[in-house]
């Protein structure tokens, strides 16, 4: 036992007690609590509290340690209890909170009303609903629910684990409800998507903090109504990064590149420095409608530090695949190579980068690269890019391989995006009776992609008779897709069978399906061109001025 019954000089503890608001570190808390054991103090209550409570509130991260000290202090009072318990809800071990909780039942100390929003906060973040309830009815029969931050914990869990109607109850009943009340409930239905019942809640709000206006623009976002979004946007009185961010990424899920490249510059002149999240959604921006001067200088916001204070390796990735999906490949191998922690998604990203971009022995050569360091382990994507990479290089016994090696040693069992890269592999190369067989023989069910895979490498390769056959089978699981009559359709026009080729266009015509217009983008001066093949005058996308 580290409890020592001394007396202390109390002009020492005057100092103790002075010295705890200095501690910032593990090492300082540890002499200090060595200076304490030496001289007797743990026989004081105040400076057990004290040492309790910065070990596990103070310098965060240290639960084990203020386990240890907890466990060597005799009969400790309701306040210590709470602040381990407030400790473990906040820590990543939740479940400690109710284990401890449970353990000072037994120990006969009666919880009061601090006790009870840490332990509500455990079951939070446990998703814990049983665990929930069975503290709602201790909180009952201890005659606790009046308090005003026991009942918000208890709101906040209901509606943040979907018991709605609990949460609705406990809020009505309230007969003095804060803010936090409010914001509670609505964030519960704006996550479970009942926009209009959230929309209702923060209407009638008396007062609106930043977390229900950042909840309505991002459940608004969500829905896909960015009309919405944007009105309680602009209406905000002070917005912080999560608004922006909400609006940012609101618009790039949408498919409006566009103004979440516009939003961006606006919130630069706001002053908000962007964070993470705010590049990530940018630079996937960018690799969406491959607008590489924005992006190129996104990544140079990122290099001086405007954004963040370190490149990620998140960051470093979406940067590998923005670069490549807008067709740089060289800056994306740039940015691999200066990576200096690397993981699964960096490899795959370049693996698959080089290998979309025709550069298969440069693919192939990394990911063997990849094999020897041993320091990250290729999975399902990883060889979609091996394939891929076989498939543009025409390396046909390498794929096979490499599909055997996926199956047989690392255990991957072929989704659908592996058989259909083998099919390809084995269309490209010509052999299409091998791949008809391949997908003939599939473990799983084979999809429209596979059997238009197989129809333009028939296509390729002039076999009508697989190709009438991939067709039937294609038809049977799409029929509304122009482009599958209009190849067989060529097909049939390349060899002089006119009467098959009207017959295919015949019956789009008899099952209501309409060629699809061509389109195409290009960037010029920092504005996205879209071209459809009858647009006059075509559309202009400014991707940022």
């Amino acid at each position: 036992m580290i409890i020592r019954k001394s007396k202390a000089n109390p002009a020492t503890k005057r100092t103790i007690s002075s010295i705890w608001k200095k501690i910032t570190t593990l090492r300082t808390l540890k002499q200090i609590h060595a200076h304490m054991v030496v001289h007797g103090f743990n026989s004081d209550a105040s400076a057990v509290r004290e040492l309790v409570f910065a070990c596990a509130i103070t310098i965060p991260g240290n639960m084990h340690y203020a386990r240890k000290i907890f466990g060597h202090v005799l009969a400790p009072e309701v306040f210590i209890w709470n602040t381990m318990i407030r400790g473990f809800s906040q820590s990543s071990v939740p479940i400690e909170a109710i284990f401890l909780y449970t353990q000072m039942e037994k120990s006969h100390v009666k919880p009061d009303s601090f006790t009870f929003p840490f332990l509500l906060k455990a079951c939070s973040k446990l998703g814990s609903v049983s665990v929930g309830n069975q503290v709602h009815c201790r909180v009952l029969k201890l005659g606790l629910l009046s308090d005003v931050f026991v009942r918000n914990s208890l709101i906040h869990l209901n509606a943040g684990s979907g018991s709605l109607e609990v949460a609705r109850h406990l809020f009505d009943e309230m007969a003095q409800r804060d803010v936090v009340a409010w914001s509670a409930l609505t964030v519960g239905y704006a996550r479970r998507g009942k926009i209009e019942d959230a929309r209702d809640l923060f209407d009638r709000m008396p007062e609106r903090d930043l977390i229900s206006w950042n909840v309505m623009v991002t459940a608004y976002t969500k829905c896909g109504d960015m009309e919405s979004a944007r009105r309680l946007f602009n209406e905000i009185p002070q917005r912080d990064i999560v608004s922006w961010n909400a609006m940012i990424s609101g618009y790039v899920l949408c498919g409006d590149q566009s103004r979440a490249m516009e939003l961006f510059e606006e919130m630069q002149q706001a002053g908000e420095r962007p964070d993470e999240v705010t590049m990530l959604s940018l630079l996937s921006a960018c690799a969406d409608v491959g607008a590489l001067d924005v992006g190129k200088r996104i990544h140079t916001v990122l290099e001086q530090g405007d954004a963040v204070n370190e490149l990620s390796v998140v960051l470093g990735n979406a940067l590998i695949d923005m670069y490549a999906k807008c067709g740089s490949i060289v800056d994306s191998l740039r940015v691999f190579n200066q990576m200096h922690e690397k993981d699964v998604s960096s490899w795959n990203s370049i693996i698959g980068g080089l290998a979309f971009h025709g550069h298969a022995e440069s693919a192939l050569s990394l990911f063997e690269e990849m094999q020897k360091g041993r320091m990250v382990r290729p999975n399902g994507i990883t060889f979609v890019g091996v394939f891929v990479a076989c498939s543009h290089a025409g390396k046909v016994e390498e794929g096979r391989r490499w599909f055997e090696i996926m199956r047989n040693e690392y255990k991957i069992e072929p989704n659908i995006k592996h058989y259909g890269c083998m099919v390809d592999i084995l269309g490209r190369a010509g052999l299409l009776s091998e791949a008809f067989d391949f997908i003939e023989g599939m473990a799983i069910e084979p999809n429209a992609i596979i059997w238009r895979t197989l129809l333009g490498a028939c296509r390729i390769h002039g076999d009508l008779c697989l190709a009438e056959r991939a067709t039937k089978k294609l038809l049977e699981l799409r029929p509304d897709q122009s482009g599958d009559y209009v190849l067989l359709s060529n097909m049939y026009a390349s060899i002089g069978r006119w009467d098959g080729a009207e017959e295919m266009r015949k019956l789009m015509g008899n099952r209501g399906v309409r060629k699809e217009p061509g389109c195409s983008l290009i960037e010029v001066n920092s504005e996205l061109f879209h071209f459809l093949l009858d647009s006059k005058p075509p559309r202009t996308i400014n991707s940022q001025k």
